[in-house]
């Protein structure tokens, strides 16, 4: 009992002051290791979830529960040939997939995974790095990774992966405008862009319950940035094949597959850092100091990641892909408003209670009503009135709808033959030894 009530959370940022270049070395191995450990579970999970979810078995042949399944494709990719086109720019060619591979490692750098423990007699951060404008630095890096899906796609010279790599650019600008925006209210809010600062901020309240409208940004937008499905326009297979990754075999395609269940990973991370209170330890343990001191915060830290990647998982087993259309509507019409819109309610609430002594969790009821407030009458004016279409029957049936076939619809009447009561065609036969 005076364990509970004495306990006090170490909500401290993080402290290099006893870091060592080989100590940075050896995180940063442990980073690499770590990504790639978890990759193989994230194939594992998926394949395996998927399959439950859908009703069918799932990998169960290579090895115990089909656990070796990812070692297989590894191999597989490892030795399977390794493709390159005539007519592609061979230096870009080769680039692409490392660039994009290079800034999928790049992020967890500054995501920190615990607080300060005792790493060969160094008190030091579960944590490579960190700067003031450590989120900065993960938003430049996702931006970089752009770069590798259009030199992809442009390199080959070929129309399939040029049409994945202009429809991934788009849909990083898209998304990424409202997913930046979402991020702000957090920054506005912990008074901080240093990842571990923001982490310490959420000591009494998570920012995902304080910030409910940016936390559902975030996820919307977040899964539009790693291609995943209802958002995988990039890589449609019944379109584009496989996107910028078409002409891309061996451990170039290997690469780009790497770097997809690693930007998986990071915007889960990131999405624990800045919503879900980091490496703290969740409800009922938090009340522990115990459970907030030494390595505990690895396994909060991977739980919690882990709980966004099972919603990832989850939408790609539930969800239907957008059409292109649907899209863009979502990204400029719903999600940068509603994100412009909190934000400017955040900024509010954090100037007034600034100025004037006022009870928080009122002003944030009263921002919050007008806020749905706003939606309602976004959602109300975007519906308009419903478009006056004339009736199937009153309509000409030609056959043809803005120069394409197309069949009849109900009430109208299907367009006579040209052959119909056409005389049939007499067959004769031909004399042996003419040229009939």
């Amino acid at each position: 009992m005076n364990l509970l009530l004495n306990a006090v959370p170490n909500y401290t940022a993080s402290d290099f002051s006893e870091e060592t270049w080989w100590l940075t070395l050896l995180k940063a191995v442990f980073i690499i290791v770590y990504l790639i450990v978890n990759v193989l579970l994230a194939l594992w999970v998926e394949r395996r979830g998927l399959g439950r979810m859908q009703t069918r078995p799932g990998p169960n042949v290579a090895g115990p529960l089909g656990l070796f399944q990812a070692f297989a494709d590894a191999g597989k990719l490892l030795f399977k040939e390794d493709m390159w086109t005539r007519r592609s720019d061979k230096f870009l060619y080769f680039l692409a997939p490392a660039i994009a591979a290079f800034s999928a490692f790049s992020v967890f750098g500054v995501i920190p995974m615990g607080p300060n423990v005792n790493l060969f007699g160094h008190s030091s951060p579960l944590q490579l790095a960190d700067m003031p404008v450590a989120t900065l630095y993960i938003l430049a890096i996702t931006s970089l990774g752009l770069y590798g899906v259009v030199l992809g796609g442009w390199s080959t010279r070929s129309t399939l992966p040029l049409y994945g790599a202009v429809r991934s650019s788009a849909q990083v600008i898209s998304y990424e405008l409202a997913m930046g925006m979402a991020l702000v209210s957090v920054f506005l809010m912990s008074g901080t862009m240093s990842t571990s600062q923001i982490v310490a901020s959420q000591g009494n309240v998570w920012w995902a319950f304080a910030l409910i409208p940016a936390f559902l940004v975030y996820c919307i937008s977040a899964t539009g940035e790693v291609n995943r499905l209802p958002f995988d326009l990039p890589e449609a297979e019944g379109e584009l094949v496989a996107g910028h990754m078409t002409e891309y075999s061996s451990m170039k395609f290997g690469w780009y597959y790497l770097s997809e269940y690693v930007n998986m990973l990071n915007v889960s991370a990131v999405a624990t850092t800045m919503f879900l209170g980091g490496w703290h330890a969740p409800l009922p343990f938090s009340f522990f100091a115990f459970f907030n001191e030494g390595w505990w915060g690895m396994l909060w830290f991977f739980l919690k990641m882990w709980f966004f990647m099972f919603l990832l998982i989850w939408t790609r087993a539930t969800l239907l892909r957008f059409r292109y259309d649907q899209f863009m509507t979502l990204g400029w019409k719903w999600l940068m408003p509603i994100a412009l819109v909190w934000l400017v309610a955040v900024a509010i609430v954090r100037g007034i209670t600034a100025w004037v002594e006022v009870s928080l969790p009122v002003l944030g009821a009263v921002i919050v009503a007008v806020f749905g407030l706003i939606m309602l009458i976004m959602w109300i004016t975007d519906k308009g009135e419903p478009e006056q279409r004339p009736k199937p029957s009153d309509e000409e049936y030609t056959g043809f709808a803005d120069g394409f076939p197309v069949p009849p619809l109900p009430g109208q009447t299907p367009i006579a033959s040209s052959r119909q009561g056409r005389n049939p065609i007499v067959v004769t036969p031909s004399k042996e030894g003419s040229d009939e």
